[in-house]
């Protein structure tokens, strides 16, 4: 259940922070991000991932702990990451069929 919590917080945090770049909020929301919601997004992100880090470490001390937030971090990195990718060439994909 650790793991689970552990996963979907790291992911949430990433996506916040993911979504706080400039670039992928353009891509997203079809936008310019403003600089309030951006530095709202980055904040939330570092405040997830910190309160992750915290959990694990709490749960199985600091040596297991940081390298069990590595692990959970590199896959929700590559989650949100897939996410992200899936999102471009699904949209590429509809604006073919439209032309």
């Amino acid at each position: 259940m650790m793991h689970l919590l552990a996963l979907v917080g790291s992911i949430l945090g990433l996506g916040f922070l993911a979504f706080a770049a400039e670039r992928v909020r353009e891509d997203l929301c079809g936008r310019q991000p403003d600089a309030r919601a951006s530095r709202w997004l980055r904040l939330s992100g570092a405040i997830v991932l910190a309160a992750v880090l915290a959990l694990l470490v709490w749960w199985q001390g600091w040596s297991l702990g940081l390298v069990m937030f590595s692990g959970h971090t590199s896959l929700a990195a590559g989650a949100v990451l897939c996410c992200l990718i899936l999102h471009a060439r699904l949209r590429r994909q509809g604006e073919g069929r439209r032309d």
